[in-house]
């Protein structure tokens, strides 16, 4: 008894550092190839996101309206992509506009500067000045003019992928169990896939609906203060809703600046950071969590770690889906023994949405 114990332990210990150094090595080329990939990858993953904010638009339509899974599909699809091209269209042609009048922002950012000295002083007025008067602004109305021609281009990019996926849809589903090989490894599949879209459904619609809100407002606030690019701002509010932390600071700043070289006053430039910025720090701290509740039950410390870390790999876009994408793989490790406590460490409070729905389903029983 005493000299079974010695000989089984070793091996134990030996299998863990092997898995500790398979996962690690993994871990490695998976970075790699997101980084290496990132051209290819991010178009495809806008699309898997893209197409499970139409499932999700497609079932409550059919909840609401009980029409045929053909239509509610048509539905979503007309909708999601009618309102992704509105943006894309918003940006472009207000970038264009706002290239054609570069000159007159750099004359009124002189008297801006000037009008800021009374407010922090010389010396801050000194380094905004020397850092800030010397950009070339036709340089940046040039990126401003090719982002707006890429984004055109990956929006017919991703609808193309979309179709694709929408064509599939029922058929994935049936191939996951054909190619699993067994019944329970194909269960084991659709229960990670399920948990995946329904958290990524709940996200992207609660999101998407609290982000129209604060644009929708903060539009009202830009057209009633007379803002000059007031819809490009409203979009760029929206959009920045989903970037974590700050992404909401980002969309006050912005509209914020404008308005301090825009107006001769310093009032819009008060309203909008008080208004906007009092607006943003309600629904940040109060709706946002209300209604996605523990749907996301992630660590804050993993949020910020996870936009760091995207941001890192695939740049803008990586800091829009940085949530998006651990929430997948805090899905995926759930499900994987050998991965669970990664999932415990990765979670706000240690429980995972897997154990909740065992503990249910034992009450009812």
């Amino acid at each position: 008894m005493t000299s079974d114990s010695p000989d089984s332990s070793p091996p134990r210990s030996r299998l863990t550092l092997a898995a500790v150094r398979d996962i690690c090595i993994v871990a490695t080329l998976v970075v790699v190839g997101l980084y290496a990939g990132a051209r290819f990858l991010i178009p495809l993953t806008m699309a898997l996101l893209v197409n499970v904010l139409i499932i999700a638009l497609a079932d409550r339509v059919r909840a609401v309206t009980r029409a045929p899974v053909w239509l509610a599909n048509i539905a979503g699809v007309t909708v999601v992509l009618a309102g992704l091209f509105m943006i894309m269209y918003v940006l472009g042609s207000q970038a264009t506009q706002f290239a054609r009048s570069i000159n007159t922002y750099e004359n009124q950012f002189d008297t801006a500067v000037n009008r800021i000295t009374g407010l922090v002083g010389n010396d801050v007025t000194s380094f905004i000045r020397d850092n800030l008067v010397s950009i070339d602004m036709s340089y940046v109305a040039r990126i401003l003019l090719g982002s707006a021609t890429s984004l055109l281009n990956q929006f017919f990019l991703i609808s193309l992928y979309v179709a694709f996926l929408m064509a599939e849809r029922l058929a994935f589903r049936k191939k996951i169990r054909l190619a699993a090989g067994s019944p329970k490894l194909g269960a084991d599949f659709a229960a990670i896939l399920d948990a995946i879209s329904y958290s990524l459904q709940r996200y992207v619609g609660v999101k998407t609906f609290i982000s129209l809100i604060t644009a929708t407002i903060s539009y009202s606030v830009f057209r009633a203060l007379g803002l000059e690019y007031a819809e490009t701002w409203a979009v760029l509010t929206f959009a920045l809703n989903f970037i974590p932390s700050i992404g909401s600071i980002i969309a006050v700043v912005f509209p914020a600046m404008i308005a301090l070289v825009q107006f001769e006053s310093i009032g819009p430039f008060l309203v909008i950071v008080l208004g906007c910025g009092t607006l943003q720090f309600l629904i940040g701290n109060f709706l946002d969590p209300a209604m996605l509740g523990r749907s996301l039950n992630m660590s804050t410390f993993l949020v910020i770690l996870a936009l760091t870390f995207w941001t890192t790999i695939w740049g803008l876009i990586g800091a829009f889906l940085s949530v998006p994408l651990t929430v997948c793989l805090l899905i995926i490790f759930s499900h994987i023994p050998a991965l669970r406590p990664v999932a415990i460490l990765m979670s706000l409070d240690g429980r995972l949405a897997e154990d909740d729905t065992r503990s249910q389903s034992a009450l009812t029983e």
